[in-house]
Parts: structure tokens; C-alpha cells; sequence
């Protein structure tokens, strides 16, 4: 059998609609993977999970001084909510909330920019604002051609405390700055809601080595108001495609291809997958993860989650093969994490679309600049490495997390720091 990139960007369409974690779209994309997987001679199988969000949130915004006007917010999910009648508040930008920022805020809606850490969000809670402000996009986006995001407050932040948050366009945020707004009326509705998600398994026995587990992951959902095909639908056929091979092509290693939900807040798919079989985990010997490919124009990246050895040698088996693909150590923020962090190697294949050509967490994510030429190419380069991992006949990967990928896996997870 020879890879088809023709038969990968079929299943892509099929997938291509919103499939956001807990809904009944994500639920439907993932039979129509349990379909596909039973088409190729498998029986896959659904772990669900339950999940923590909010479908529905209502949002106001309106400045009362110096000024009136009435800006589109967005609700955080899951963040905490105002009286039905609202907030009358004083308003100020903090920026990034150094210690200078800080000062004066209690009772007011404060501004900021870039990520909300857990500190960051502690130091809020502890000058009593009435809530916080985001903003999104770009000062040049146009109303009519974007969309305003809805972000998710996790559970790393609301353990602490639930706060009012709202989040607004950049060109917005500026205006209110620029314009000097200080006292704003907002409402904010957000009630958390448990929901399901699911994760689908497939496991191919090994024929000489059965006892020894390399996994395959990609997510399958998406954000909202994208058909997120590049992202990462484009990850999902691909390992379709892997799987039809291994069909036809009997590993000397059991496999496991994992098919992740609700990635998109907060990995929570493959987060469920390692603690739920965590005592199970010994076997595992790799992770081979997928998430974003098919850009036409574009790099292909290996990102390696071990030992520097594993560097050396995908990127030397690589120019051996005359394949273009750029070889780093590093953690990426996907499906690969939660396995590192287990003490399970993991290494990320992606596509990379050049700037300006490829878009993610957006409706520009769709199929218009993918192509099932681009899909092949990067499926038989994963195909390449992962034949050599699954028959060595020595496993050419030490099962250890050197401590420059711990140490950045427990920064990105927000782990309390240990005292020396």
C-alpha cells in the first residue's frame, strides 16, 4: 500500500465542519473516525471524559466617563459572573500588571495584555477588582471579515477564586485608552457546565515485540467558528492514514493510535488519557504526535519532547532520505505534553504554513490553502521515522525526559516550583 494523500483529504472534508470540545459536533466527528477506523479492518474504541465549560455567556460593556458608548465584549467561559444588574466601576489599563499597575485598582475593571498566569491572576484577586478586561486580534482587523473570540478561564486560575472577565477587540481596548474611559457599566453571565468529551482508541498488536507500546496522537476538535482543518483535522487523517499502512504493514511493536477531543481547552483529551491509564503507561516507549499540516506553502518541523540522541539521529535519518524537515528539541504546545510529563518520550510532527498563508483559531481555517499533495508529503516523512522506531530491533530512544524539557513542561503546566 502507498500513502494517498487524495484518500487523506477526503476524510479532511468530511471532518471539516465545528467540532468544539463537549458538543454534539465533536461527538459526530468522532464516529465518523470510528467509521473510518472500522473500514480499514479495526474496532476503535470511545474513552469519554468530562469537561468543565460554558456554551452560552452574555457580556456587556459600557463606558459612562468622560464619554458614552457601548462596546462588543465577549463573557469568559467559566469565569465568575456579576449581579443580574450589573457593575458601575472605575476603569484602568495595567498593562502588564508590574507592581507600579497594581496600585489603586480595588473596585475597578482593569485591562491587561498578554497571558494571565496563575501569579498574574492571584495578584488581581488580591487587589479586589470588581474584574478584568482582554483583548484580541489586531488593531486593523474588520468587524465583518473576524470574529471575537470567547476565551475559557481554566481550572488553573479559577481554583484560586472566580472573577467577572471579558474580552474585547484590540482596535476596542485602544480606543478605551486612548480615549481616557474611566467609569464603565459591564454585566458578565457565565455558568460552568459539565459536559462530555471523548477521546477514540485503536490499538495494532505487535507481532515480535507486542509488549512494548509505540502511540500515535492527534486532536480532532476545533475552536469555535472554524472548521479547523489545518488545525487539526489535517492531524487526524494523517494518522488515518498511518493506521490503513500498519493494516497491510504488521508492526513488529503494538501500536496505539489515540484520537483526542477537546484539546483546544487545555489538552484535556490526552490529559485524560494518561491519567486514566497511568499505571499502564510503562510500555510506552514513544509518542508520535500530528497537529497542523496540509499548508501548501510551508515547513515541516520535528519537535522533539527527550533525549538530545533522538535530535541527532530524526535529523540525521532525515537528510539520509534527502526529506526536508527542520529538527529541534523543545515542547510544543499539543497532545505530546501530558505523555512527557509522564516520563514518556514524545516527539511533534508538523506543517507549518509560511506567514500570511495559513491561519489557526479562526474561520480562515479552512481548506482553501490545503492541499492533498501537501497532506502525502508530510504523511510519508512521519511514515519514514515511524517505521524505524516501530521495527528496530533495539529501540534507538532512551525512555527518560532530559531536565531542559522538564523543566519547560513544568513552566507550560503552570507547576508550583519546588524549594531547592
Amino acid at each position: 500500500m502507498t500513502i494517498c494523500g487524495n484518500r487523506e483529504f477526503a476524510l479532511l472534508k468530511k471532518i471539516g465542519f465545528v467540532r468544539v470540545s463537549g458538543s454534539q459536533e465533536e461527538k459526530k466527528a468522532a464516529q465518523i473516525l470510528l467509521d473510518e477506523i472500522q473500514s480499514i479492518g479495526f474496532e476503535g474504541k470511545e474513552e469519554t471524559f468530562t469537561v468543565t465549560d460554558t456554551f452560552h455567556t452574555e457580556g456587556t460593556l459600557k463606558v459612562l466617563e468622560p464619554y458614552e458608548k457601548t462596546y462588543t465584549v465577549t463573557c469568559y467561559r467559566c469565569c465568575g459572573s456579576t449581579p443580574n444588574e450589573g457593575v458601575t466601576a472605575g476603569f484602568a489599563y495595567i498593562e502588564d500588571m508590574l507592581e507600579a499597575n497594581l496600585v489603586g485598582i480595588e473596585g475597578k475593571l482593569v485591562l491587561v495584555q498578554g497571558r494571565m498566569t496563575p501569579e498574574l491572576y492571584q495578584k488581581l484577586l488580591k487587589a479586589k477588582v470588581a474584574g478584568y478586561l482582554t483583548f484580541s486580534g489586531t488593531i486593523e482587523d474588520k468587524e465583518e471579515e473576524t470574529d471575537l473570540p470567547t476565551p475559557i478561564m481554566r481550572e488553573r486560575l479559577t481554583k484560586f477564586g472566580l472573577m467577572p472577565a471579558l474580552n474585547i477587540r484590540a482596535k476596542d481596548a485602544m480606543e478605551l485608552v486612548r480615549d481616557r474611559a474611566s467609569m464603565v457599566h459591564f454585566t458578565a453571565k457565565s455558568a460552568a457546565e459539565t459536559l462530555e468529551s471523548r477521546n477514540v482508541v485503536v490499538t495494532v498488536p505487535g507481532t515480535e515485540m507486542p509488549e512494548q507500546i509505540i502511540a500515535f496522537g492527534a486532536h480532532f476538535d476545533s475552536v469555535p467558528f472554524s472548521t479547523g482543518v489545518y488545525d487539526n483535522g489535517a492531524g487526524s487523517v494523517i494518522l488515518m492514514e498511518l493506521l490503513r499502512y500498519f493494516k497491510e504493514h504488521a508492526p513488529k511493536r503494538t501500536l496505539r493510535f489515540m484520537w483526542y477531543g477537546s484539546e483546544e481547552v487545555g489538552l484535556l483529551g490526552s490529559k485524560a488519557y494518561v491519567e486514566a491509564h497511568r499505571e499502564e503507561l510503562e510500555p510506552y516507549q514513544l509518542m508520535i504526535n500530528v497537529d497542523v499540516a496540509g499548508a501548501i506553502l510551508g515547513t515541516d518541523s520535528a519537535i522533539v519532547s527527550a533525549e538530545q540522541s533522538l535530535v541527532d539521529y530524526t535529523d540525521y535519518l532525515f537528510k539520509q532520505a534527502g526529506m526536508a524537515v527542520k529538527v529541534k528539541q523543545d515542547i510544543y504546545s499539543s497532545d505530546s505534553i501530558p505523555f512527557a510529563d509522564a516520563g514518556v518520550p514524545a516527539i511533534n510532527f508538523c506543517r507549518f504554513g509560511a506567514p500570511g498563508t495559513a491561519f489557526i483559531h479562526d474561520r480562515r481555517d479552512t481548506l482553501s490553502f490545503l492541499s492533498a499533495e501537501s497532506l502525502e508529503k508530510t504523511t510519508e516523512k512521519i511514515l519514514l521515522f515511524s517505521q524505524q522506531m516501530i521495527n528496530a530491533g533495539v529501540l534507538p530512544v532512551p525512555r527518560t525526559i532530559p531536565q531542559n524539557i522538564v523543566e519547560k513542561i513544568d513552566e507550560y503546566l503552570f507547576k508550583e516550583k519546588k524549594e531547592k
